[in-house]
């Protein structure tokens, strides 16, 4: 996924079996983030930082939704250990992952191995792809505050 294109309509389901389309944030600007893994350190500060701005968020017109590839049941989790208060998407069958080109080689003390490269994509109004936030541009604990004041 590039920046202008058309994002699909079906993007997957959420922690509790709901089909998350992107008709259902038309009108908003959507903040689709992909991360490794539910529970983990950087993950959590992120997720906390999307909680915790929520409402400048949707005051600025921007939706959030997380993507991992973690199961339902572990999103539950997730959610309910740390009061999230938006959805993510159990993309269990990596399709999502591998459609937005997130699903990549990773490399860890010497071992390689596939995973998700934490990745945010802004997608417009209209559904298009207006930004890409890479890894190396994402700070996990302020992510929030980096989209608010871009």
């Amino acid at each position: 996924m590039n920046i202008g294109d058309k994002a699909p309509e079906l993007l997957g389901k959420d922690e509790q079996g709901r089909e998350i389309r992107l008709s259902d944030y038309r009108g908003k600007k959507l903040v689709l983030y992909f991360y490794p893994k539910d529970l983990t350190s950087g993950c959590t500060a992120e997720a906390c930082s999307f909680r915790d701005h929520r409402e400048d968020l949707l005051a600025a017109g921007m939706e959030v939704v997380g993507v991992s590839v973690d199961s339902d049941a572990q999103h539950r989790k997730f959610i309910e250990k740390h009061n999230l208060n938006f959805p993510l998407i159990a993309d269990v069958d990596k399709q999502l992952v591998e459609q937005f080109g997130v699903w990549q080689e990773k490399s860890m003390y010497g071992r390689k191995y596939m995973g998700t490269v934490r990745t945010t994509f802004i997608i417009n109004e209209e559904g298009i792809v207006e930004q890409i936030i890479g890894p190396k541009q994402i700070k996990t604990k302020i992510h929030a505050e980096q989209l608010l004041s871009r």
